[in-house]
């Protein structure tokens, strides 16, 4: 028998999450049965989507949710041979066992060079989140000038990453010096950290006088305010996420955005990559040939 190690939400989050809200619980395992196999986590995700969704879709006392990457270690199923890695969305748990449903194999051609961890970041959810926000949503088009904030994040960088490949103006916002540094890295034409510039507004023109055809959305609140000012007429914006709102007790009021919506005419859809999930093979493909065209 395995003892399986698990984290579990004791209580929904009020604020920022605690290490009270948690607890770490030891689990037996059953030994696999036919069609089933026995998972080995090797690499756990914490993104921020985790924080709303959870208290949609878990209640006290649930393993907390996330995508991991397991090694098979035993296996009584032909498509998921012993030794072989899988993405699963088996959350916060050493180890589990699984009838296949919902297990991802890696790309079998996976370069000894690249770490597997990438299969939970740019060659994994948050890299096609970026992908299918720019191609999908945003439609984005060479010559555009495109604001991306919270561009450090692992959904962000990727964005801006993709954003100049594809032979756009590329202006990401950051929290810290450090950050915004690692941006002009990734290549980023314009960055700057919306913590200590004395404006937002005067910074996002500063970064792009002409304005912006593409926003991709990650932040909300004020921010969100500030860059819809700074749109071009005909813009688009991609909305991922909002991470300036998850921890409030209190939710943010206004201002409201509908009036320069109108007058810029702009176009805002929310989106989740999962729409997209019938071209993930083909599209982690893509981002694996990326990734080491750029190593």
């Amino acid at each position: 028998m395995v003892q399986a190690k698990t984290w579990i939400l004791r209580q929904h989050f009020e604020g920022f999450p605690k290490p009270s809200d948690f607890e770490l619980k030891q689990e037996e395992l059953p030994e696999p049965k036919d069609g089933e196999v026995l998972l080995e986590a090797v690499f756990l995700s914490v993104d921020p989507y985790m924080r709303p969704f959870s208290r949609v879709v878990m209640k006290g006392g649930d393993v907390m949710i996330g995508t991991q990457v397991a090694k098979v270690i035993q296996s009584k199923n032909s498509a998921f041979p012993v030794g072989c890695h899988v993405v699963s969305q088996c959350g916060w748990r050493t180890h589990s066992v699984s009838d296949g449903t919902g297990l991802t194999r890696v790309l079998s051609d996976w370069p000894q060079d690249v770490p597997l961890s990438l299969a939970l970041g740019a060659i994994g959810m948050p890299g096609l989140t970026a992908l299918y926000g720019l191609e999908e949503v945003l439609q984005i088009k060479a010559g555009e000038t495109l604001l991306v904030n919270a561009a450090a994040g692992a959904v962000g960088s990727v964005v801006g990453q993709l954003a100049k490949i594809k032979g756009c103006k590329v202006v990401g916002s950051a929290g810290s010096d450090a950050k915004v540094a690692y941006l002009k890295e990734l290549g980023f034409d314009e960055a700057f950290n919306y913590k200590t510039v004395s404006s937002l507004e005067e910074a996002l023109k500063a970064a792009s006088p002409d304005g912006y055809d593409c926003y991709f959305e990650n932040v909300g609140g004020p921010f969100s305010t500030a860059a819809i000012e700074q749109m071009k007429q005909f813009g688009r914006i991609a909305v991922c996420g909002g991470i300036s709102m998850y921890n409030d007790v209190t939710p943010q009021t206004g201002p409201y955005f509908q009036l320069p919506m109108i007058f810029k005419q702009l176009k805002m859809e929310g989106f989740m990559s999962v729409r997209w999930a019938h071209k993930d093979e083909e599209s982690l493909k893509r981002l694996m040939g990326l990734v080491k065209e750029a190593s």
